[in-house]
């Protein structure tokens, strides 16, 4: 069975061999922008992340595995492939570790100060600061009580915060010491300290995150986003950070990425910005592998 590589993810030699041991015949390809290494009638499966942005799926007459190196599904045409009945799977479970992580240390930044100290630092300055806070007691929403949320509330509850999971669902969810759902956040978004969006960028979830949810956060409240920048509006999100200047957002994602060097949130005091980050990990290579190479093997025995 002739699969299709790319570098959006890197083999070694061995885990190459691997692959091959299953019975794959192996093409690789850098860049996924390129023109592919075979004919895309030829080809029966693909890892890939982006490669449909840039390839006509429907060339891929004989396509019937597709594993995405990323968690969303935003980069394929998720119908197109269900009506073909193409498998298709991506990498649940191989970040949420890292980006759990990522949000306990955003927060624990800002509460700890840890900006301050860094710049009091490089400064030679011995300066106090009064102002600490403390996680212990907070409540936490998670919008977004898959698997990545799911990991950053287990995080937020060994630090003793109160957490609850907002979905499409309300049932009993590891993590969460409640359950609501995603129609009702806006309704009490007021309540709580620390808002993590984890949720699935899909047409229903686009803008999210408005004016009128932002406006009506609590006094002092962080807000992270560690899933798409499409789930908050951001002209709106600069606007109430310029009006509420207690409020605090840490961004990993952006609806235009890399963020034009035009932005105000740039330059913003109550604002930390990176590069769509928070997923990388050392541990991620070995995770993504194990997805990869079990569920190529699970295909392959189902033919």
């Amino acid at each position: 069975m002739n699969l299709l590589l790319t570098g959006c993810f890197e083999y070694s030699m061995k885990q190459m061999d691997d692959l091959r041991s299953l019975g794959y015949t192996i093409y690789f390809m850098q860049h996924e922008k390129e023109d592919l290494p075979l004919l895309a009638s030829d080809v029966e499966a693909t890892v890939c992340n982006g490669l449909f942005l840039s390839h006509d799926i429907k060339e891929f007459t004989c396509l019937k595995f597709i594993q995405l190196t990323s968690a969303g599904f935003d980069r394929v045409p998720v119908n197109l492939i269900k009506a073909r009945g193409i498998g298709l799977f991506n990498a649940r479970g191989v970040y949420s570790m890292p980006m759990a992580e990522w949000a306990i240390f955003r927060v624990l930044e800002h509460y700890k100060q840890g900006r301050f100290f860094h710049q009091e630092q490089l400064a030679g300055r011995w300066t106090k600061h009064r102002g600490l806070r403390e996680i212990v007691g907070t409540k936490v929403a998670v919008v977004g009580a898959g698997n990545v949320g799911q990991e950053v509330a287990k995080r937020f509850q060994a630090f003793g915060a109160d957490t609850t999971g907002f979905d499409v669902h309300t049932n009993e969810t590891v993590g969460f010491h409640h359950m609501a759902l995603t129609e009702t956040f806006k309704e009490c978004v007021g309540e709580f300290d620390v808002i993590i969006i984890t949720a699935p960028l899909l047409p229903s979830t686009i803008g999210l995150i408005n004016r009128e949810v932002l406006m009506a956060m609590k006094e002092n409240a962080v807000i992270i986003n560690i899933a798409r920048g499409g789930l908050i509006d951001q002209q709106a999100l600069i606007e109430v950070l310029l009006q509420r200047p207690d409020l605090f957002a840490a961004l990993d994602v952006f609806e235009e990425e890399p963020l034009p060097l035009s932005s105000p949130l740039w330059k913003m005091t109550n604002v930390a910005i990176s590069p769509h980050n928070s997923f990388v990990s050392d541990g991620n290579n070995k995770r993504m592998f194990d997805v990869i190479y079990t569920n190529l093997k699970n295909f392959l025995m189902k033919k």
